[in-house]
């Protein structure tokens, strides 16, 4: 049973409000001005509030202003009711981040779909869904319903690469994003020397392919090549498309879903150019660590291809392998079974990756 609080100084549009919604399988809370109002939201945490503007003690723009800056009531939806159809009022409101409004009196259908339409709204951006195939088909089926289209897919079907078999190549034209659901795979450009630069080691639950399908070249930016035994789910632009366009909420929770770690991109393009070799080889190995890519077992892991791991910091295969046995002498790594690094001091490389 959805929870609502109802902050509403009129006492007969407060009573009246409140049977409409009990009569309908709501929990109702009321409050008869904004002060206590304000205290029964943090108290309670409803799945929606409903507010008047016009009241004493606190106005309904107050309680809003307060909620929006505590951390627990932050995304409970907001919806003001007032009797003032001003164009101002309606503006101010919603630039406060109101998520309805409803000028009284109004329809019971009025209300009743205005609640639905936000508690739905919520609970979809509220969900969180599994870094798996079943997860991933979960969301679609949930955007599917939420946005009434029949055109997205809810089911795909995988596709198994080889060791270093070639998922998509830069400059072939993207017309797939793809979810990769067992195995490991780098995706890398290459330079005009003829070498490649890394942009990243993907594992399980990864997407891969995102940012070309938005390039409006309609190409692939970057090569993905399969580093071991590998199975992807491909998912049609059209799709994609879809999902990033058709909605903002909706948008919002897929680029969420599917950015996998482009800010740790971003930041990786920053090191090339201002850390030393040891930092980056410091947070190349605890960034693969905390991928899951390099384990802390002597038979688990992935033996990360030497020239790889130097695409990835952005230096010569030579120099990456002397860094990484000086890190060895030094008492940080180690090498387990078919070449799999394992860390034995995240401390220090954490140290070395900050500092040095």
């Amino acid at each position: 049973m959805k929870k609502i609080l109802l902050i509403e100084d009129n006492k007969d549009v407060r009573e009246n409000t409140a049977d409409i919604l009990e009569l309908h399988d709501y929990e109702v809370i009321t409050a008869e001005n904004g002060l206590i109002g304000i205290g029964k939201a943090k108290r309670h945490l409803p799945d929606l509030i409903l507010c008047d503007i016009m009241m004493p003690v606190k106005d309904g723009y107050d309680v809003l202003e307060e909620l929006s800056h505590t951390k627990e009531t932050l995304g409970i939806p907001f919806i003001f009711l007032t009797a003032k159809s001003e164009r101002t009022d309606f503006r101010k409101g919603m630039n406060l981040g109101a998520d309805d409004y409803l000028t009284k009196p109004f329809e019971e259908h009025e209300l009743l779909e205005a609640i639905e339409t936000r508690v739905r709204k919520n609970d979809f951006l509220r969900k969180e869904f599994s870094r798996n195939i079943e997860g991933i088909n979960e969301f679609f089926l949930e955007a599917h319903n939420y946005l009434n289209l029949e055109q997205i897919e809810k089911e795909y079907r995988p596709k198994s690469y080889e060791k270093k078999d070639f998922i998509f190549r830069e400059g072939d034209g993207a017309h797939t994003l793809f979810f990769i659901e067992r195995g490991t795979a780098k995706t890398y450009r290459s330079t005009e020397s003829g070498k490649e630069f890394v942009t990243g080691i993907h594992k399980a639950g990864d997407f891969i392919g995102q940012l070309s399908l938005l390039n409006p070249k309609g190409i692939y930016l970057e090569t993905a090549m399969a580093i071991d035994a590998t199975e992807v789910y491909a998912i049609p632009k059209s799709d994609f498309i879809h999902l990033i366009n058709d909605n903002r909420d909706v948008s919002h929770k897929f680029m969420d879903i599917i950015s996998n770690d482009l800010i740790q991109v971003q930041d990786q393009l920053v090191n090339m150019a201002y850390a030393t070799v040891r930092q980056r080889v410091a947070q190349a190995l605890l960034s693969l660590h905390k991928k899951g890519i390099i384990k802390d077992s002597y038979y688990e892991g992935l033996d990360i291809p030497r020239e790889d791991f130097a695409g990835m910091i952005g230096t010569a295969t030579e120099t990456a392998i002397r860094t990484l046995s000086e890190f060895r002498e030094e008492g940080l790594i180690t090498m387990g079974h078919a070449r799999r690094i394992i860390i034995l001091n995240k401390d220090e490389l954490q140290n070395i990756a900050e500092n040095q």
